[in-house]
């Protein structure tokens, strides 16, 4: 079983592990952030966490130990995890919030451990260890605290905005495919009605011929009712002639 005191070199091998890692990180996030202050709070911040490494060497030096040797499994995964997260990002509004998001988690992972080992440093009567780990959980502190106001004061409300005008642009779009697909389907639907009226012609000129035709036929009925009609006039005539 290991003794307190074994837990706090533990401890600060493990924190230091934790801002090498970061080190390597955080100017992947500033060259990512869009927003002025965001890109220029992960500037300074880096500049922070190179120097809360060298106050953990000089915290491991004033209980004879040295930090290297251990690797922080838990800022391993929240680096992954950044590391994930921005492969599928582009600077944007959006991009930023989820960036203020993921370097919070990394900050919260800090403040607990920082505070953790306060704590025992300050049991065990370790001094000079606890004024470096005290200056570098106020910086932590800070810059949570930072991100908070930049994301409450300016980044979520753009990135709110933003997704609200890509569902707008996304409505116009489907709008104008519906509007394309009726004028086609009026386009394809116009040849039919074209038809329709051809059919249409052709019944009319039908009917004419037919009409045509049928006076026709009364003409030459007339015409031979007329001849009948003259013929009987001459039998009569020549009846009437023999019986004077």
């Amino acid at each position: 079983m290991k003794t307190l005191h074994e837990l706090f070199e533990d401890g600060l091998k493990d924190i230091y592990n934790a801002e090498k890692q970061l080190i390597k990180a955080l100017p992947k996030m500033a060259k990512m952030a869009k927003n002025p202050r965001l890109k220029q709070g992960f500037v300074n911040h880096l500049k922070e966490t190179e120097a809360h490494a060298k106050r953990i060497e000089m915290a491991c030096q004033s209980i004879g130990i040295k930090p290297s040797g251990m690797v922080c499994k838990g800022m391993k995964g929240l680096v992954d995890e950044a590391n994930e997260h921005m492969s599928d990002l582009k600077p944007s509004a959006s991009a930023d919030a989820e960036l203020i998001a993921l370097a919070q988690k990394a900050e919260h992972y800090e403040i607990g451990t920082y505070g953790t080992l306060c704590t025992w440093a300050e049991l065990m009567g370790h001094t000079e260890a606890l004024g470096f780990l005290k200056n570098n959980l106020s910086d932590e502190e800070r810059t949570d605290q930072l991100l908070s106001q930049i994301a409450q004061s300016e980044v979520n409300n753009m990135a709110a905005n933003e997704s609200k005008q890509m569902k707008m642009g996304g409505k116009g779009s489907a709008t104008k495919r519906r509007t394309a697909t009726k004028r086609t389907t009026a386009t394809r639907a116009t040849p039919s009605r074209a038809t329709g009226r051809r059919k249409t012609t052709t019944r009319a000129t039908t009917r004419t011929s037919a009409t045509r035709l049928s006076g026709g036929s009364h003409s030459k009925s007339d015409g031979t009712k007329g001849k009948t009609t003259t013929t009987r006039s001459k039998s009569g005539s020549r009846a009437r002639a023999s019986a004077r």
